[in-house]
């Protein structure tokens, strides 16, 4: 493609997957386009990749490239601009408490447990057979670029959350969050806040939360966080007034 054969990319080729089920909209079919090969992506070509709308998991860097549907946007929080919610602010002060320690990518049985109870309570039937230990090793542990595991704890020693960041030229990038799912209060709006403090912190002006799916209740709540940019035809830019519903108001 045109817009991929610039300086950084001329050594890349880009292929697109086999049709298989959307993992968001029901009925209907996906298709991703790769970039490799892997060992080429380092830290500055994957921020320039981030900027084209790729994204990673594990080694695995894609795009969304699906025939008949362009559902899946890219979405960045304008970190400088960013105002909290009520709500949010709500969540902020509630998980306030919660100690952040962070590391590299690494194995930790704790973690993975964590992992398996998030799975089994906020998405059930997922299944979790046999290879799932290898599987969350290789997709959440396993990168070539500048990449941290970020645990929270309560004071006294509670796991109650873990995410996975990327560290890119412009920004922050959200890999994945999990966390207890029986803990009360809102630990996923905390993880995303927390990562927005933590690209001020760094004076990074991005906060890269993947795509956004204003027809998936799994994806939509990622327009709450304003303002915020979406990348269509190649141009990340805010969204036109009525082009996407308003964040509730609390």
């Amino acid at each position: 493609m045109s817009h991929l054969s610039e300086p950084g990319f001329k050594t890349l080729q880009f292929y697109a997957t086999s049709v298989y089920p959307c993992s968001y909209l029901p009925q209907r079919e996906a298709r991703s386009q790769v970039a490799a090969p892997t060992h080429l992506i380092d830290s500055t070509v994957y921020s320039q990749l981030v900027e084209k709308g790729f994204r990673r998991s594990g080694l695995f860097t894609y795009r969304p490239y699906c025939d008949e549907c362009a559902a899946c946007l890219p979405i960045r929080v304008d970190v400088g601009r960013f105002q909290p919610t009520r709500t949010q602010r709500r969540a902020w002060k509630r998980h306030g408490g919660l100690i952040a320690r962070q590391m590299p990518l690494h194995w930790v049985p704790e973690h993975f447990e964590l992992y398996r109870r998030y799975q089994a309570g906020r998405h059930p039937g997922a299944g979790m057979d046999e290879d799932s230990q290898s599987q969350y090793t290789q997709f959440l542990l396993t990168s070539r670029v500048r990449s941290c595991l970020v645990e929270f704890r309560l004071p006294d020693g509670t796991l109650q959350m873990v995410s996975i960041i990327d560290t890119l030229d412009t920004g922050l990038s959200s890999v994945y969050t999990f966390f207890d799912p029986e803990a009360q209060g809102s630990l996923g709006v905390y993880g995303i806040l927390w990562q927005v403090e933590r690209c001020r912190a760094l004076g990074l002006p991005w906060l890269y939360l993947g795509y956004w799916i204003q027809e998936s209740r799994k994806m939509a709540y990622k327009s709450q966080y304003t303002p915020f940019q979406i990348l269509r035809n190649g141009v990340w830019a805010e969204p036109a007034p009525g082009d996407v519903p308003a964040p509730p108001a609390f």
